[in-house]
């Protein structure tokens, strides 16, 4: 690839800043880590690999990085595409061949959206080989709309405030996830993995199914969007600015022990504009 235009070094520069301040404020990556860089062979977790390893140079810590590929091999999957990539890139990686394909395809009805039973088996073979590498944090290439469309779906469907957070603790409390790429946009990512030309393998399993809930709520956002631009931004800031009293969650706030306070002083009412 060339030389990147003023426009391209623009936007090549805006995620790596977003993707610093991200595992700054949330503090994903700590000196002498080893972080499991989860690969699907899409967009996202390209241009995370691809950024991790810039930060990696300039940082003014030391930490490893280990690009991992779980191959569920799904028909047609081409093989030979991220270990030739990862080859000329130089990095460490590891390619895990497990056929979660039949195992989804024989327990999820025809019709039905597979995602949900697909997410939990790679998950948990990605978390135990994470283990068993010793790697201490693992990235995931979720970006910003991703982590919009997993609250509304929570919200309008599953009936609970939650999306994914920018840092997690596994339930099992054995691996610490992180998501670089949380303040970064999805369209400044698709642009920037063009401009790159990354080998883009298309999922042609849950990819394929295109009534999914998730893709409702993808396009509801976009019209958002493009009607009011700017919108998505406020969203995402909303999540990073909670008020728990503001909200009705008993478990989280405690409602039941409101009292008045006796000891605060005394407010008198402004009348002199009245």
């Amino acid at each position: 690839m060339g030389s990147l235009s003023v426009n391209q070094n623009k936007l090549q520069k805006r995620l790596r800043r977003l993707a610093g301040e991200a595992v700054t404020d949330y503090n994903m990556i700590e000196e002498g880590d080893k972080v499991m860089v989860c690969l699907s062979g899409g967009k996202d977790s390209y241009s995370m690999l691809d950024i991790l390893m810039y930060l990696q140079k300039v940082a003014p810590i030391k930490f490893e990085l280990v690009a991992v590929n779980l191959d569920q091999k799904q028909p047609g999957f081409p093989e030979e595409v991220l270990p030739t990539y990862l080859k000329n890139l130089g990095v460490e990686y590891h390619i895990i061949e497990k056929d979660t394909y039949s195992i989804v395809k024989e327990k999820v009805p025809e019709g039905k959206t597979s995602c949900s039973l697909c997410s939990r088996l790679r998950r948990g073979t990605l978390y135990t080989f994470a283990d068993q590498i010793g790697a201490t944090k693992m990235a995931l290439g979720h970006h910003r709309d991703d982590i919009l469309e997993t609250f509304f779906l929570n919200l309008f469907y599953g009936g609970t405030l939650k999306a994914m957070p920018p840092k997690l603790l596994s339930d099992d409390g054995r691996n610490v996830v992180i998501r670089p790429l949380a303040y970064c946009s999805e369209s400044d990512i698709e642009v920037y993995a063009k401009i790159k030309d990354f080998p883009i393998i298309p999922c042609n399993f849950c990819g394929s199914q295109e009534n999914l809930q998730r893709q409702v709520i993808k396009s509801m956002l976009h019209d958002w969007e493009r009607t009011a631009p700017g919108r998505t931004e406020i969203m995402f800031r909303a999540l990073q600015n909670v008020h728990p009293s503001q909200l009705a969650d008993r478990a989280l706030f405690d409602f039941a022990g409101l009292r008045i306070n006796e000891q605060a002083p005394v407010r008198c009412a402004d009348l002199s504009e009245f």
